[in-house]
């Protein structure tokens, strides 16, 4: 009895023991898992060449608005944005910086002891603003730089946002949810476009400008084909009538009224953005015989579009200005 009782055990701790490897090789595995997924690396291109990042950087820097706009965009929260206040007032867009995001000074000349104080696991810069700190920044973290008004770029600002977004997509592990956004993107476009084309305006020609006041003189940002502006409205059916004799960089000519009279046509379109306490259709050009002179003015089809709306950025900023184009547009018809 004894003996069978002796067997019993040991045979109850052999498979204690078997159970306890068991688990161990289930902990081990899951260890390893995640081992795999924390050293995860990735290649990617940018402005300075071929950049190698470690993991999925979670808490992120942006040095330019429209890097801010794509991590949303992908449902992540900066950790730290340039001038938020100037931001909110010029980026409108869904959703909103959280009140969690830090602001890091300046496009222009970001803080670095700010930055730093963040510890962040990535910071995202600019070529044309931020290549004379580059290597202050990587002191303090990875660094990815883009160079959205390269010679390459200036060809297609619109494609050149897109790549950005694809590429910071592939960094923070969200290609599928930026194929989900562009897509979304495309969709709305059509919708746009139907619109216009039950309006009878498919087709029609158009300016759009950027419309402010410098040294007290009317400047005109009018928008060229390479521009973000200019793309967006060729997806909604429309033909661009400003051409440039010069491929512009930022995508707009700086010019004053008298360019306007080269386009004498009734039937064509003028948008225009103003700032409210900046209006120069209302204040200096008002009683302006070359202004009001013009035939598309005479004829009624100029079109304010809100102050907010954002001719720069990402997808969703793209979204919000192909609905207030189009809006703005049709109000008056």
């Amino acid at each position: 009895m004894k003996k069978w009782l002796i067997i019993i055990s040991l045979l109850a701790l052999s498979l204690l023991v078997a159970c306890g490897e068991d688990e161990g090789n289930k902990e081990e595995g899951s260890n390893s898992k995640d081992i795999e997924k924390t050293n995860k690396t990735i290649k990617i291109e940018d402005a300075m060449g071929e950049q190698t990042i470690e993991g999925t950087p979670k808490k992120i820097v942006v040095l330019e608005w429209f890097f801010a706009e794509h991590l949303l965009s992908l449902g992540i929260q900066p950790a730290g944005v340039p001038n938020i206040d100037e931001y909110n007032n010029w980026i409108n867009i869904e959703p909103k910086l959280a009140e969690s995001v830090q602001d890091i000074g300046t496009r222009q000349e970001p803080n670095l002891e700010a930055i730093s104080r963040l510890d962040p696991d990535l910071i995202i810069a600019a070529k044309f603003r931020h290549e004379n700190i580059l290597e202050q920044l990587k002191e303090i973290a990875p660094t990815v730089t883009f160079s959205p008004y390269s010679e390459k770029a200036q060809e297609n600002l619109y494609g050149e946002m897109l790549n950005e977004f694809k590429t910071v997509a592939k960094i923070v592990d969200k290609e599928e949810k930026a194929d989900e956004e562009i897509k979304d993107l495309d969709k709305f476009y059509e919708e746009q476009k139907q619109r216009v084309a039950d309006a009878g305006l498919n087709g029609t020609e158009y300016m759009a400008t950027l419309a402010f006041t410098t040294q007290n003189s009317p400047v005109l940002r009018l928008y060229t084909d390479n521009s973000i502006v200019a793309q967006v409205m060729s997806r909604l059916g429309f033909e661009n009538a400003y051409k440039s004799d010069k491929l512009e960089k930022y995508g707009f000519s700086e010019v004053g009224v008298e360019t306007l009279q080269n386009f004498q046509k009734e039937n064509l379109q003028f948008l225009y953005i103003v700032q409210g306490d900046d209006n120069i259709f209302e204040n200096q050009l008002k009683g302006n015989p070359v202004w009001e002179g013009l035939s598309f003015v005479k004829a009624g089809n100029t079109h304010q579009i809100p102050g907010d709306t954002p001719v720069f950025g990402g997808v969703l900023s793209a979204k919000v200005l192909a609905n207030q184009l189009v809006d703005s547009m049709l109000e008056t018809k």
